[in-house]
């Protein structure tokens, strides 16, 4: 095997090509240079001598010129008092009164509550009444709902909040102005 490596490197060797790139990678040797020995400091040259500063020609002034008695300017007049602005501190809004409960039977409807039973909760003969509480913005549109008596399942109380996100509500009003309102809608799934 050693044998068979020596003779192919030794062919190899007999192509032109091949001699002329080992010959540009043949080694490169380096000396070791002693460090040169330290020189002297050189000195700074000296200092030049500043340039003098430049005088300023004199300045030449007239005599100012006397005023005749007639053209001496009055006294100025006293200062006025000084005007205080008293500015009235800004008016805190004003909250809104907390929203009313409406009783159930108050309100009106614009999509009537769509109640829909669970096929699942029918299946398992499921039944009961959820009360929702439900937060009306003055447009109708229900903004908050919270089961407040479950009916036992899980199914039938988050239809019954289904069935209120549906909802649309009459807007309730006060002196002609939409005020939102709470109201607590009992839903009631039974079996028939």
């Amino acid at each position: 095997m050693l044998g068979a490596h020596l003779a192919a490197g030794w062919a190899l060797l007999q192509l032109e090509p091949v001699r002329q790139a080992v010959g540009e990678l043949a080694p490169v040797f380096v000396d070791w240079v002693a460090p040169p020995t330290e020189m002297p400091p050189a000195k700074p040259p000296p200092p030049k001598p500043l340039p003098k500063p430049i005088q300023p020609p004199p300045l030449v002034t007239a005599a100012p010129s006397p005023v005749p008695a007639a053209f001496v300017a009055p006294p100025p007049p006293p200062p006025e008092p000084p005007m205080v602005v008293v500015e009235a501190a800004p008016a805190a809004p004003v909250a809104p009164p907390p929203p009313k409960t409406i009783a159930i039977t108050a309100v009106d409807y614009l999509t009537p509550p769509p109640l829909n039973f669970p096929m699942a909760s029918q299946r398992l003969r499921e039944n009961g009444t959820v009360h929702v509480r439900v937060l009306v913005d003055p447009r109708g549109t229900p903004q908050q709902m919270v089961v407040i008596r479950s009916s036992g399942f899980a199914r039938l109380d988050d239809a019954a909040l289904a069935t209120v996100h549906a909802t649309r509500f009459k807007p309730y009003t006060e002196n002609g102005v939409a005020l939102p309102f709470w109201v607590v809608m009992p839903l009631i799934f039974e079996l028939n």
